[in-house]
């Protein structure tokens, strides 16, 4: 009886989960849901890093910001339409920008765009073959799955908090701004989840309400410039190729390979967080076609110039916060960013919000998926064994995030390009541990399961 019970309470479980997955959005919603996942993501932020690398002039600056949105505009259509068929939106990596900086500065831009579109090939090839799933099947069980997410918010950590003391303005002034923020987030989460009035929807309005509160609190200090909104045109139509013809040098395509394997760990760590907050399983469907998806996107956006394209996890932490799970606001979120890309006075009203206000928001979003991360792990026994695979994988995280930058510039290039990125690094390891240490059935949970059935 008892085991029928639980039967029944998980099979209602998972059709409540089912039916938010499907949940009826309009139009409307749909729209203003999708704005409020773009305004949360610091798109502009890796073509920046990047243009600064390269020492692009301030034009060629605003044509790779701009390719860089239009290409995750296209990207997210794809693989949150008709590819992976989750609410994943696309962004540009920051794990291949030391990469392409070094390839670009070294044998040219055209080489740095070429080196981009084998990999995106090769990726896309994996899914349409059916070769993907399997691979993460063997490779990627629920303990690593749940450490690469728990690393992805613990890694990310970091670097908002950092951005927050080093924006623009005093110490004090960054920390009262990301503290307001930070408030009306926590509020907005607390009041929608506990209210049973017509306040439960301020958590749809979340994310909104806390960046555009802080930006109004930011700009009475004085952080805020919207001087570039007005000297930007209304309409710019994308260029394919605006930075050079793309050249096929082979040292660049083998250590973009090596990059690209690198952001697909990434890119599959987002993809469990999604599937963990949407309670949606990833099918081997689902993972064949989030890796077509996610090759093609790259591909495409390998035409603009800009970074591989990535899943980003920070909007995971959105659809968690505000229990809005279907994919339409995503696909609304995609159409947007192409929007956007072809209309540069909208696009740099975003880039004007501080970064103090984002990073502030994004903290939080951070904490929101370590601890849907810690939601799949509790599911493992936490044996010695497993402790280990976890814990350690996490510390190594940490130890690339926290690299003194005059340490990792002293290293081999292409190491430099793998500690690059904390996620990667701890991804990998949870990986590699989970295949190297012996494990027994006490690991597995498999023996307290027999137990219980003999019991």
């Amino acid at each position: 009886m008892e085991s029928t019970a639980r039967k029944l309470e998980s099979e209602e479980i998972r059709d409540e989960v089912s039916g938010q997955m499907k949940q009826d959005v309009s139009a409307g919603q749909a729209l203003f849901l999708g704005l409020q996942q773009v305004l949360a993501m610091d798109l502009f932020i890796p073509p920046v890093i990047l243009a600064g690398m390269l020492s692009f002039s301030v034009s060629d600056s605003t044509m790779l910001i701009q390719m860089t949105f239009l290409a995750c505009g296209i990207a997210t259509i794809i693989q949150a339409g008709f590819a992976m068929k989750l609410p994943v939106m696309q962004g540009p990596s920051f794990v291949p920008l030391s990469a392409l900086a070094a390839i670009g500065t070294t044998s040219g831009i055209g080489a740095m765009i070429g080196s981009l579109i084998p990999g995106a090939i090769l990726i896309a090839i994996l899914g349409s073959l059916k070769v993907f799933s399997k691979v993460v099947r063997k490779f990627i069980p629920p303990i690593v799955a749940g450490t690469v997410i728990v690393v992805v918010g613990i890694s990310l950590m970091p670097s908002a908090i950092n951005s927050i003391y080093t924006a623009q303005g005093s110490f004090g002034t960054n920390i009262l701004v990301a503290c307001i923020t930070a408030a009306v987030l926590i509020f907005c989460m607390y009041v929608g989840e506990k209210s049973k009035t017509k306040l439960k929807y301020i958590k749809l309005v979340s994310v909104i309400l806390a960046l555009g509160i802080g930006t109004i609190v930011a700009s009475s200090f004085g952080l805020v410039n919207f001087s570039s909104v007005g000297k930007s045109a209304w309409f710019q139509m994308p260029s394919i190729f605006a930075f050079g013809t793309p050249t096929f040098d082979v040292n660049s395509i083998l250590i973009m390979l090596a990059i690209y394997f690198i952001v697909t760990i990434e890119t599959t760590g987002t993809w469990f967080t999604v599937g963990n907050v949407t309670g949606e399983e990833l099918t081997d469907k689902r993972l064949n076609g989030g890796a077509f998806g996610e090759g093609l996107g790259c591909f495409i956006g390998s035409f603009f110039g800009g970074t591989p394209v990535t899943g980003y996890s920070s909007n995971a932490g959105i659809i968690a916060i505000t229990g809005v799970k279907s994919r339409k606001p995503i696909v609304m979120g995609g159409v947007i960013l192409v929007i956007l890309g072809m209309m540069p006075k909208l696009m740099n009203v975003i880039a004007c919000i501080p970064g103090v206000v984002i990073n502030s928001v994004f903290a939080i979003l951070c904490v929101v998926i370590m601890m849907n991360g810690f939601k799949v792990i509790k599911e493992v026994p936490f044996t010695e064994r497993n402790m280990l695979v976890i814990g350690v994988s996490i510390m190594l995280a940490m130890f690339a995030v926290l690299m003194p930058a005059d340490i990792s510039k002293g290293l081999p290039h292409i190491v430099t390009y793998f500690v690059s990125s904390g996620t990667a690094v701890g991804a990998i390891t949870a990986l590699i541990l989970n295949l190297v240490l012996p494990q027994k059935l006490e690991d597995s949970g498999l023996k307290s399961k027999v137990n219980v059935t003999i019991n």
